[in-house]
């Protein structure tokens, strides 16, 4: 058994309760396994688990901000099981997301399909004020309905413009139907397509500036190119590629205070652990940028 192997089963393989208890920790990462609403690659209902099996070869060292984020405490929650139908499955994690948000940690959630977003997106909404979504994906996911149900991981983002009326800008979108294309003048969004800002970074503080002062960071792994990320339900060509992601993140992070995160549609495929290991990367990087200035430097004390 290799040193990993041995490590705990939680985000990062913390082994020092004093950095993975829930009453020591800052940050809370918390796995929701559902897929009830996929409309082409299945998978998402194991990717949570398996990216935080992936975190735990993680170096947990962040040589870009100098510090180990983790010595804030992460600690991984239970997984929480699907629920049908998709409405009932939208009721009970917005229940237990209001609990979560009201402890003051910082939530980390993984999905499972992007559907999820919603009811932990309005949790936050009910408690910060002034909020906005900043959102990387390929689909605009502005559909009313799809497959006969509001609650599609293709709607996630009409529920948040539209029912919920919270602002948003949408990078990397590269696949948008002709119904999204005719609604988004009327929708509080904008939108950086894909074609305008790949191979870019002069793109960064524009779409950061365009947010509000709090921020929730939705993303949607096939924002990425899939050269990068080939296991995710719809793997559209001419997405992000890593250091535009992390770019983005990075300004966003030292530029509106980010009060939530996700990360949703990674579709477990056995050996595919590359696209594993980068969500878990993504998500820890973001973390490290989101408490850079709370996290004790190494190279510079």
């Amino acid at each position: 058994m290799t040193e990993s192997q041995s490590l705990p089963m939680n985000f990062g393989g913390i082994a020092e309760e004093e950095f993975s208890s829930f009453d020591n920790s800052r940050i809370l990462v918390w796995p929701i396994s559902y897929e009830g609403t996929v409309s082409y690659g299945g998978g998402t209902g194991k990717g949570a688990a398996a990216i935080i099996d992936s975190s735990r070869n993680m170096e947990l060292y962040d040589e870009e901000t100098d510090a180990e984020v983790y010595k804030l405490g992460i600690h991984t929650l239970d997984e929480s099981p699907p629920l049908e139908p998709p409405e009932r499955m939208m009721n009970s994690p917005y229940g237990r997301a209001k609990e979560l948000v009201g402890s003051g940690k910082f939530i980390a959630m993984i999905g499972g399909e992007h559907s999820v977003s919603a009811p932990v997106i309005r949790a936050h909404a009910e408690k910060y004020p002034n909020l906005s979504i900043l959102q990387i994906d390929a689909h605009a996911d502005l559909r009313d309905t799809y497959d006969g149900t509001p609650y599609s991981h293709a709607s996630i983002m009409a529920r948040v413009v539209k029912d919920m009326r919270i602002p948003a800008v949408q990078v990397g979108i590269r696949s948008i139907s002709v119904d999204e294309a005719r609604a988004i003048n009327q929708l509080p969004t904008r939108i950086f397509w894909a074609k305008d800002i790949v191979g870019r970074d002069d793109w960064w503080d524009e779409a950061v500036d365009g947010l509000t002062e709090n921020v929730y960071l939705t993303i949607d792994i096939d924002g990425l190119d899939p050269s990068l990320v080939s296991a995710t339900g719809t793997p559209e060509p001419g997405g992000l590629g890593w250091y535009e992601a992390i770019g983005l993140i990075r300004t966003l992070a030292r530029h509106r205070n980010v009060i939530g995160m996700d990360l949703t549609e990674y579709s477990y495929d056995e050996g595919q652990n590359a696209s594993a290991f980068l969500c878990a990367k993504l998500i820890y990087k973001t973390l490290a940028f989101v408490f850079e200035k709370e996290t004790t430097k190494i190279r510079n004390i």
